[in-house]
């Protein structure tokens, strides 16, 4: 559920924050007749990312077993790679995120009404597409058969929400950058574990060989079904009886990802000294 909630809220800030420095832009600049196409733009982009998740959840229930898994395990591996690039990306352009989404604000309000729709609607598309996308595969990775995945799913929202009202009434301030760097850096882990199931998924469809090579097995010790087994899959996607190419992807992914995400100086950044802050 730890994940889950993480993923919510780490990606869910994203979108929060892009939508407080538009509507916050707009009303300082005294263009409150962009309010209405802006949070028209906003409205279309998490419609989208909803009905994607809902084609992703219910499409999937039609397919067989093997179908199913094949499928599953193909969105997580893109799931990772898209989240991965996000963490980066982020990671770099955290310090300057203002500058930028009001450079393209400004170009949109000369532009006109469309292109204000537009500019919301690819600003917080992206990121609900991405955040559909990688919940659907971590809720699918560390479903125990409850609603609690996605109710970590929904409590991170929610809190990120909150979150980005706070950062628009001007009651938070935090240094954004040292944030989406830890909070980068506790997804990758999760990432790991959700790349990791996802080749157990193709295994499973028969795409990939290596079923029943177990690299250990310590059920006896840690029972998937105890609270402590429970936990540990809820945080970090934890199995105990993985597969030999399960441990081998986990850990060529963690590894080199993790280390060079948090290598100071690795990253080019093109900030300026002066920090943003929401």
């Amino acid at each position: 559920m730890f994940s889950n909630y993480l993923i919510g809220l780490r990606e869910g800030l994203e979108a929060s924050l892009v939508v407080c420095i538009l509507i916050a832009y707009v009303v300082k600049t005294d263009r409150r007749d962009a309010l209405k196409p802006i949070w028209a733009g906003i409205g279309v982009a998490v419609t989208l990312a909803f009905g994607f998740g809902c084609a992703l959840e219910f499409g999937s229930q039609e397919l067989t077993f093997q179908a199913q898994e094949a499928l599953g395990g193909s969105l997580s591996i893109l799931a990772v790679g898209l989240v991965t690039w996000m963490v980066f990306w982020m990671r770099r352009t955290a310090r300057h995120l203002t500058s930028e989404l009001h450079g393209r604000l400004d170009a949109a309000l000369a532009m006109g009404t469309g292109a204000l729709v537009a500019t919301a609607f690819l600003a917080v598309g992206r990121e609900g597409l991405e955040t559909a996308l990688f919940v659907w595969a971590s809720v699918h990775a560390a479903s125990d058969g409850t609603p609690r995945p996605l109710l970590g799913v929904a409590l991170g929202l929610l809190t990120a929400i909150l979150l980005g009202w706070l950062f628009y009434r001007g009651a938070l301030r935090i240094n954004l950058a040292k944030f989406f760097t830890w909070t980068g850096g506790m997804l990758v882990v999760v990432a790991a574990g959700v790349l990791a199931y996802g080749f157990h998924d193709l295994q499973e469809a028969d795409f990939l060989p290596g079923l029943t090579d177990k690299a250990f097995d310590i059920t006896g010790t840690i029972p998937p079904d105890s609270w402590y087994g429970t936990l540990l899959k809820g945080i970090l996607n934890f199995q105990p009886d993985p597969t030999t190419l399960q441990v081998a992807v986990w850990l060529m992914y963690l590894i080199p990802t993790l280390a060079l995400f948090l290598t100071p100086g690795r990253i080019p950044t093109t900030a300026t000294p002066a920090r943003d802050k929401a």
